[in-house]
């Protein structure tokens, strides 16, 4: 068989992490890859193009705890860590892909990856005219995440009011733009003026705040919802999901998506109001988006057009090169990403 080896630079895991993710959990390692997969092989060589940085890569940092699925999935220390990921197939040895085929899936944070590529995990990509980046986000699992969690999950119907937390990242933003779609009266919360500002003038929120100039959640999500909420689309947890609950219209819905302000905390917050779920008969339900990625063409028959007819925009922040991945990963845990957080392993096609 012949042997092409290139050198293949990658995101090495250090060790598990105990409180705050930084940088230096993560370290820039260079090791070489065979560009050629063995004959007879199912697997697929793969160029990396674009990386997903996602906060529930954090809770795959943690040390494997058998009384814990979070950590079912973590990652091996003095490996590379994986993700989401955009990808050009370079070399395969599956019938389904062939040499210059694009998908996305589940790859490693480094330059080539060798996958076995696995229904409803890799998809390849077949629209190429909207940005390749998007399948990273808004065209990717951040998406589907979306499209579940809001449709599937919260049940809305025109005239519902909607609460979306870290309403200006990956997912936050298009539920917004799906409930405005449905007849929806929408507010968002994030961390900056910058963010609520592309909230309101961007994604067409009807209101939305600053958090962290709120010193009572509960007043300021009764000043933004005078007649309570219908459905929240939970992505922090913690105090703002405390206060949402004392918000609750009767029968309200909680899709439980994320809660990032939790995840590095040594101690989790506690949440004082759950009492009230009962008396509201609120259904809080959390979900997984990989028990939706069936549904994958079905929603991008639902999304494209919206895209193409530019009724949805998405937003991205982007890294350039796999050296700055540690940091953009970092950071969202930080609040420095406007829009979806997303690294450029190359954009280089050939």
């Amino acid at each position: 068989m012949e042997t092409m080896v290139m050198s293949n630079k990658q995101v090495i895991f250090r060790d598990y992490v105990t409180g705050f993710l930084s940088e230096s959990d993560l370290l820039i390692n260079s090791t070489s890859v065979n560009l050629k997969v063995p004959a007879g092989s199912m697997t697929a060589l793969v160029k990396n193009l674009y990386l997903s940085c996602d906060p529930y890569m954090r809770n795959r940092m943690r040390k494997p705890d058998p009384s814990s699925p979070a950590t079912a999935l973590s990652f091996i220390p003095g490996k590379p860590i994986s993700g989401f990921g955009v990808s050009k197939v370079m070399d395969s040895g599956h019938p389904d892909y062939k040499e210059g085929d694009l998908l996305w899936g589940a790859v490693g944070w480094e330059e080539y990856s060798v996958i076995t590529p696995i229904p409803n995990l890799h998809f390849k990509i077949h629209h190429n005219d909207v940005p390749l980046s998007h399948y990273t986000g808004l065209l990717g699992m951040p998406g589907m995440t979306a499209y579940a969690g809001f449709y599937e999950i919260c049940s809305p119907k025109k005239g519902d009011t909607v609460f979306v937390s870290a309403a200006s990242g990956a997912v936050g933003q298009l539920v917004g733009q799906f409930a405005k779609l449905m007849g929806c009266y929408v507010v968002g919360s994030a961390g900056s003026k910058e963010k609520v500002d592309l909230l309101k003038n961007k994604f067409g929120f009807d209101d939305a705040f600053n958090y962290k100039e709120e010193s009572d959640f509960n007043a300021a999500l009764k000043r933004c919802f005078p007649v309570g909420i219908d459905i929240y689309f939970e992505n922090v947890g913690g105090p703002m999901l405390d206060a949402v609950i004392l918000n609750m219209r009767p029968h309200g819905r909680i899709a439980a998506c994320g809660m990032i302000s939790q995840y590095n905390l040594q101690v989790p917050e506690a949440v004082y109001n759950l009492w009230l779920i009962t008396y509201k008969r609120i259904r809080i339900q959390g979900f997984n988006t990989i028990d939706y990625l069936h549904k994958y063409s079905e929603f991008l028959e639902f999304v494209l057009p919206y895209l193409r007819e530019e009724k949805i925009t998405y937003v991205e922040d982007v890294a350039d090169g796999l050296e700055s991945a540690p940091a953009a990963l970092v950071g969202l845990f930080h609040g420095k990403n406007v829009g979806k957080q997303l690294v450029v392993v190359s954009r280089d096609l050939d």
